[in-house]
């Protein structure tokens, strides 16, 4: 056994004293203290006890508060804007997902029954009563101005006859359809009320089921609008997806989704008969949960968003109903009058007008309730010890920027569409009130109106909400660190 390991045996292990290092002579320069082991941090869950040297009190080690870079405190500090670029929503807790599931799980089952009780199921497509004939496309060769003759007629002379409307002689070249490769000769009158076709346009013709042959087979209707609607189309998408990327790929994929919602579901079952009322808001509540959820992610957040979106659409189409019932609004304008005529039967105008409305204010109705939930949960984040009544507070006031702009979103587009019916109002030589109390500006009155009331009322439901919900969530769960109590 060697000697080092005998006296270890016999007297066990002997701490070893390191020798007193000789101090330096008088008037020289002290030698460099040795350099300090880094601290290392324990693991979690290291349950060693810390070691303390002899003669100093146990007790944590004090650290100074660690600088934050500057990039990293404007973030903090950096409030809500408008729009929703916001960073990856944190998990919610056990306790909020429980409480969410609570509140969406019966109305997901109420939309799932509503579409499958309301769509169609086995019901043939109506049939117009009308003969629209079968679209064939054209492309115009010549276009000239002259009398309006009969076929077999010869014009006499040059001058036009008193009071006579002159009329364009068409050539078109058919590009499809039964007699794809010949031209076929229209006659069209010139009216205020007609379109202008030039050699070149690209237009669609209507076969009503005669002679190929025969000119009077075919019915000069349209332009072609294919291509430029897709280029449009194209340019959107592009912008879409060059400017929110993955989140743009989602919302286009949302817009794709709703739209089949509308041409598969609110479109036949309205058709077939069905409450439009009813249809209109089954189909907005899958419009709902397909864009929401697909667009900004399944978290806590969107759901809110969803709540708030349901209540609103609620308040609208209750005060839309209240309304229209009270002004004697029946629906039955130019369009809805061609429509039942078209279908042979008779058809729920009010309804329509309603249905049209719920669904009109949807889109701008999410754009509010995804941004205050947003800048709630984004509050929440950044200070988790505020309260709901301080969150509710806050987001109001971020709100209350935002309801401005999206009310007057709302109503310059129902001003847009409704142009022609307030300038033909304007003429028709009666007062205001008049005007104001026909059926087709009433209608836009009240749907204007309403819309803006269930996006006004949106603010401060979905904020409540979303600082109810909020409140819920475990400090550590929302932050990576608590921030301390202002007092």
């Amino acid at each position: 056994m060697a000697r080092d390991e005998l006296a270890d045996a016999e007297t066990g292990p002997i701490r070893r004293i390191p020798a007193e290092r000789p101090r330096p002579a008088r008037g020289a320069e002290p030698a460099p203290a040795p350099p300090r082991r880094p601290v290392r941090d324990r693991e979690p869950g290291d349950d060693r006890l810390p070691r303390h040297r002899p003669g100093r009190a146990a007790g944590p080690r004090e650290r100074q508060p660690e600088q934050q870079p500057e990039q990293h405190r404007d973030r903090q500090d950096h409030g809500h804007g408008h729009g929703h670029g916001h960073g990856p929503a944190q998990p919610a807790s056990r306790r909020v997902r429980v409480l969410l599931i609570w509140l969406l799980a019966p109305i997901a089952a109420a939309t799932v029954a509503g579409l499958l009780v309301l769509y169609p199921w086995g019901k043939a497509k109506p049939v117009s009563a009308y003969q629209q004939g079968t679209p064939v496309h054209g492309t115009v060769t010549t276009a000239l101005s002259g009398p309006c003759l009969a076929p077999g007629q010869v014009q006499v002379g040059t001058a036009p006859k008193p009071g006579e409307k002159p009329c364009l002689t068409v050539e078109v070249a058919m590009t499809d359809g039964a007699t794809g490769g010949s031209s076929v000769k229209l006659m069209v009158p010139v009216e205020p009320s007609t379109p202008r076709f030039a050699a070149g346009d690209k237009v669609v013709l209507a076969y009503n089921g005669g002679a190929a042959t025969d000119p009077s087979s075919y019915q000069l209707v349209d332009f072609q609008r294919g291509l430029p609607l897709a280029l449009l189309a194209a340019l959107f998408a592009i912008a879409v997806v060059v400017l929110g990327r993955w989140q743009g790929l989602a919302a286009l994929g949302a817009l794709v989704l709703s739209f089949g919602v509308l041409v598969l579901f609110v479109l036949p079952a309205i058709l077939a008969g069905q409450n439009p009322l009813l249809v209109a808001i089954a189909g907005a509540g899958l419009i709902m949960f397909v864009a929401l959820y697909l667009t900004h992610g399944l978290s806590a957040r969107t759901s809110v968003a969803v709540l708030g979106t349901l209540v609103s659409l609620a308040l609208i189409g209750v005060l839309s109903a209240l309304f229209s019932a009270a002004a004697s609004l029946t629906g039955l304008d130019d369009g809805t009058s061609t429509l039942i005529g078209a279908l042979g039967h008779g058809i729920d105008g009010r309804g329509l007008l309603l249905a049209g409305i719920v669904i009109g204010a949807l889109g701008v109705l999410d754009d509010v309730t995804v941004t205050q939930t947003s800048s709630v949960w984004e509050l929440r984040r950044a200070n988790p010890n505020l309260s709901w009544r301080e969150l509710y507070r806050a987001g109001l006031r971020i709100g209350r920027d935002h309801v401005g702009s999206a009310v007057n979103t709302l109503v310059m587009a129902y001003a847009g569409a409704a142009l022609p019916v307030m300038l033909y109002s304007s003429i028709s030589g009666v007062g205001l009130g008049a005007i104001l109390g026909s059926q087709d500006i009433a209608e836009e009155i009240v749907r204007t109106l309403a819309g803006s009331i269930g996006i006004v009322a949106a603010v401060p439901v979905t904020t409540v909400l979303a600082a109810l919900i909020a409140a819920q969530e475990d400090s550590k769960s929302v932050s990576g660190s608590p921030l301390p109590k202002q007092t």
